[in-house]
C-alpha cells in the first residue's frame, strides 16, 4: 500500500540525505512492512507543500512494545528503488 504523508523540512532533508532511516507516526493508516511512504515536504510557515518529495519502503514496524503507546509505531525505512526522487 502507498501512503502520502506530510513531513516537516528539517526531518525531510535528513531522510533525503539518508541520515534519518525511521518514521514515528500514529498508526491510523494500518501501516505494514512493505508499504511505500511518499514523504512530501510541508512548509508549516507557508501552510503548503514545497514540491519536494521522496519515497521510502517500510522494512520493519514496531508497535505496542517497549513502552510505545498502542497507537504509535516506529517504522524502519529504506529507499524505494522504483520510486524516483524529487530533489528540493
Amino acid at each position: 500500500m502507498r501512503h502520502e504523508l506530510k513531513t516537516w523540512p528539517g526531518v525531510f532533508l535528513d531522510t533525503l540525505a539518508g541520515i534519518k532511516l525511521f518514521e514515528i507516526r500514529v498508526n491510523d493508516r494500518d501501516f505494514n512492512v512493505g508499504d511505500i511512504l511518499c514523504l512530501r515536504e510541508w512548509s508549516p510557515s507557508a501552510q503548503e507543500y514545497t514540491g519536494a518529495s521522496c519515497e521510502r519502503r517500510v522494512t520493519y514496524l514496531l508497535q505496542g512494545r517497549f513502552g510505545l503507546p498502542a497507537n504509535l509505531c516506529v517504522m524502519q525505512l529504506e529507499e524505494a528503488a522504483e520510486a524516483p526522487e524529487v530533489k528540493p
